[in-house]
């Protein structure tokens, strides 16, 4: 068989992955046991531009910048530095330049909706009601019966307004009291967060992963959010903001405004990309790629992480982005990210293969989280180690700690991250899951994901052609068809742990070309196609 490569017209954020590194968690290279630019720099060869390198297309980097560290980097001080921990600007640049010199895109966190209260412009704007930023935050007085100013929640527990004795009002923070809301009804603020996003862009960066972008915008009146009529049981007493149905907090429909402007800004500096974390709804959130494609080119698709892990319910899923898609829009997934329970956690280690082949051959962007190409488990975190705002606050069950945890590199102390303890426990199975074995073991899940890579990127129909599900007609195999000019390929997914033969309509025969296995390449009948347990194949028709 031959494959051809992707049509060139293509943008390189509609052909590539994306692989999101925790800078904290993925390399320590002076051994404080903390994650650093310059040992991400030193492990860039694991991502691409070596033989045996994973493929990938672009790096994506949580907040490096200066910051106290409350929410790990979300609350940030300086949006136009690197924190020391992680190195500093001369490092930055440099991995830029490394990451360039293997094609890697560069992809970093912008955090637009809060800063840290640390941030010059919160001092200057808590100082008094008469300093120049006074209204660069979200201030408020308390209401005629010294009540808080409305009812609205923070995502990390309680209400979302805290008291400043300065001035005598209350400010919003719609997370930690520790991260102050931008007023971005301010054109000042307007300015001044463009320009951190220029100053990125003049140093080389390709595009903005933007945290929480639809929470930006909130109603200029700011009234009380409707009550639930429902309340989930095991609703910790503190969660204000899942009590409500936050309607008035976020996803205002002047957002889009903005978010034009941001993608002016963006493409002219040539072929940019920006992300979004939007959680929204699909009628809501279809609407952040704008009415003709001017608003942000990949709004989060995090559907598959909130879908349960069964063939039917994620063909359902898939089958509705597509069908709400305008012509213009390009598709992405994901299935796990530095706030999300580990996949392999989730739905089962045997699993994690197919998981792999389904989100490197549906049709869109991927984006990887770094250590599932090793099926990393949750980790074990003791209370007495846990670091995570939102699990000290709100109980161990909504920890983040659990996904963050080192990434294991061989089997010396501390899987190879770091020389010294980390910062959070590394999972106790290092010494086997780790990449230097799994690189010398022909059927690992490591090189199931290089293969899926390199397949991706040399077949134009699995990376940018069309796409249409089949019915095979079990409930326990989810089918789909990838095709363009060049070919057409079947892939067949098993989602249980049971064998299945499977009857394809219309297609009498094929060649299966990549097992999840890894063991399989043959010619099969498309009548009775034999599916072992938990396996997954890609069929040239």
């Amino acid at each position: 068989m031959t494959l051809s490569n992707p049509p060139s017209s293509a943008p390189w954020w509609k052909q590539g992955v994306v692989y999101q590194i925790y800078p904290r968690s993925f390399m320590d290279s002076n051994g404080d046991g903390v994650g650093d630019i310059p040992g991400i720099i030193s492990k860039l060869d694991h991502l691409a531009g070596a033989p045996n390198s994973l493929g990938v297309d672009a790096v994506w980097l949580s907040p490096f910048y200066p910051s106290p560290m409350a929410d790990f980097g979300y609350d940030v001080s300086d949006y136009c530095n690197v924190h020391p921990l992680f190195g500093d600007l001369a490092d930055f640049d440099r991995f830029l330049a490394e990451a360039h010199k293997r094609n890697l895109k560069v992809i970093i966190d912008w955090v637009p909706n809060h800063t840290s209260d640390h941030h010059p412009w919160f001092v200057e704007s808590r100082e008094d009601r008469t300093n120049p930023k006074r209204d660069w935050y979200i201030w408020r007085d308390a209401r005629s019966d010294g009540s808080l100013p409305n009812n609205w929640g923070s995502v990390f527990g309680g209400p979302a307004w805290e008291w400043d004795k300065n001035r005598k009002q209350y400010y919003l923070h719609q997370f930690l009291k520790e991260q102050p809301d931008l007023n971005w009804r301010n054109p000042e603020v307007y300015r001044a967060m463009l320009d951190t996003l220029r100053f990125w862009l003049d140093r080389g960066v390709d595009g903005f992963r933007m945290d929480v972008l639809g929470m930006i915008y909130k109603h200029p009146d700011l009234p009380d959010n409707p009550p639930r009529s429902v309340i989930p049981s095991n609703l910790p007493a503190d969660d204000i903001f899942s009590r409500l149905i936050n309607i008035y907090n976020q996803d205002q429909d002047d957002v889009h405004d903005v978010l034009r402007d941001i993608r002016r800004l963006l493409d002219s500096y040539g072929e940019t990309c920006i992300i979004g974390e939007i959680w929204y709804e699909l009628p809501r959130w279809v609407k952040y790629y704008g009415e003709r494609g001017e608003g942000i080119h990949l709004p989060f698709n995090f559907r598959l992480i909130n879908t349960p892990w069964d063939a039917m319910k994620v063909r359902q899923s898939v089958d509705e982005l597509e069908d709400i898609l305008p012509s213009f829009a390009w598709p992405n997934y994901v299935l796990g990210n530095h706030d999300q329970t580990r996949l392999s956690s989730k739905i089962g280690e045997q699993q994690t293969r197919v998981a792999a082949m389904l989100l490197l051959t549906l049709r869109g962007t991927s984006t990887l989280y770094y250590g599932d190409e090793l099926a990393i488990p949750n980790g074990d975190i003791p209370i007495e180690k846990m670091q995570d705002p939102s699990g000290i606050r709100l109980g161990p069950e909504r920890g983040r700690d659990i996904c963050r945890t080192p990434m294991q590199w061989d089997n010396s102390p501390y899987a190879g991250f770091s020389t010294h303890e980390p910062w959070l426990p590394v999972s106790p199975d290092f010494t086997t899951r780790n990449v230097a074995h799994y690189d010398k073991i022909h059927t690992s899940l490591l090189n199931l994901y290089r293969y899926l890579l390199r397949l991706r990127k040399s077949t134009s129909a699995l990376n940018t052609g069309s796409f249409k599900s089949i019915d095979a007609g079990n409930d326990d195999c989810y089918v789909y068809q990838r095709q363009d000019e060049n070919g057409r390929y079947l892939v067949a997914l098993n989602f249980s742990a049971a064998a299945h033969t499977l009857n394809i309509p219309r297609v009498s025969k094929g060649h299966v070309i990549l097992s999840t296995h890894l063991d399989r390449a043959e010619q099969v009948s498309m009548k009775s196609l034999k599916l072992r347990p938990d396996e997954g194949v890609v069929i040239s028709l």
